[in-house]
């Protein structure tokens, strides 16, 4: 069967700071960027997924109606996009929804992932057929769950005669290591990215981030504290692996912080910082010896600072960010998630199992159709 066709991407990552939105056309799995739209969570809505995150033992009602209040909000933030565009929703294919993720925890004995957004909402409110929970099927076949946007990178990114890796930097750094020319394609959750920069920044700033990195340049990387934090057994774990906000926590830090008490905030923010910068070039140094040049996407990549400190960590490697292969950095996940959503159309597996640790390659997802089949 032929997929081919316009397709709505959505994502959002552990920061929840928006939603993205992108509008692609797909042609012989190759997918071309058309539109793109962000568009901002409720300030109520975003407050109460930031506690839910933060305090995850909660009520199966405020589950049930933060499930049912995104997906009216995904839905919503379709609607928008396609307005943008005139697109019809009758001109799109389908709607590839990553959800939003609350809890990751891919450890036995019994692995999950909890990703709301409900794509039944979706596609009753658009009209438009959504492919959605896209990471239990992997860990059915026993894999994490994540990453799940390698098989992506291979096909947009991969380079005939260089040695690349993509480098996710969003809440959590993620790694994708492509050998030239080569299908044989690792990847695997680094460490944190953004996520414990933000939350140290909330906590002191009553600010979502630390622009540019300007707060952390106030301060001076503590290298005790540096030290403690890279010895946590994550960083040294062989992949394939994956990890969230669940786990790379304020309580995580607060954990390391009882012998850094003379420690000022902006020196924690300046070593959180660094602790990003260290995990990276450690996990690439560690399993990708031979890599020639690092492409960075996400919102990581708009922060000056980590971006300086990143090249000067990787020296004898180039460091650019995906706009270099014609695709912004801030719109890759949710273009990976439209490119898996006409996958699964098509019955193709969506996973790589040298990125997840399944078993086999499995279709991703559920289908819910839309009433302009």
């Amino acid at each position: 069967m032929t997929t081919d066709g316009h397709y709505v991407g959505l994502m959002s990552g552990t920061s929840m700071d928006s939603i993205d939105a992108v509008l692609v056309h797909i042609e012989k799995h190759h997918p071309r960027l058309l539109a793109t739209h962000s568009h901002a969570w409720p300030e109520e809505l975003q407050q109460r997924l930031q506690q839910l995150r933060a305090n995850p033992e909660t009520s199966l009602r405020e589950l049930g109606e933060l499930d049912a209040l995104c997906g009216e909000t995904f839905a919503a933030a379709v609607e928008q996009l396609l307005e943008s565009t005139g697109l019809s929703a009758r001109e799109v294919t389908a709607i590839g929804s990553h959800g939003q993720t609350l809890f990751h925890h891919p450890h036995p004995p019994a692995p999950f992932s909890i990703q709301i957004g409900d794509p039944n909402i979706i596609a009753q409110r658009t009209g438009i057929t959504t492919v959605a929970d896209f990471r239990r099927r992997d860990m059915a076949a026993g894999g994490q769950g994540a990453p799940l946007v390698p098989l992506f990178h291979r096909e947009v990114f991969r380079h005939p005669e260089r040695n690349r890796a993509i480098l996710n930097i969003g809440g959590i750094a993620n790694l994708t290591l492509l050998p030239a020319g080569s299908d044989d394609v690792q990847g695997f959750d680094s460490g944190p990215g953004n996520c414990l920069m933000d939350q140290w920044s909330i906590l002191h700033l009553g600010r979502p981030f630390d622009r540019d990195g300007q707060w952390a340049g106030r301060g001076k990387p503590v290298d005790g504290l540096l030290q403690a934090l890279l010895e946590d057994p994550y960083f040294s774990k062989p992949p394939p692996k994956s990890t969230g906000t669940e786990y790379f926590s304020l309580q995580w830090l607060r954990d390391h912080l009882g012998a850094f008490t003379g420690a000022s905030p902006e020196d924690v923010q300046a070593t959180l910082l660094r602790l990003s910068v260290e995990s990276i070039a450690q996990a690439l140094c560690l399993w990708a010896a031979g890599c020639e040049e690092v492409l960075v996407c996400g919102g990581g990549s708009h922060n000056r600072r980590l971006m300086d400190q990143l090249d000067q960590a990787l020296a004898t490697i180039g460091l650019g960010t995906t706009e270099r292969e014609g695709i912004p950095p801030d719109w890759v996940e949710a273009i990976a998630f439209a490119w898996l959503a006409a996958r699964t159309l098509a019955g193709e597996a969506g996973n790589l199992p040298s990125a997840t640790g399944a078993r086999e390659a499995v279709v991703l997802g559920g289908i819910y159709p839309g009433s302009h089949r």
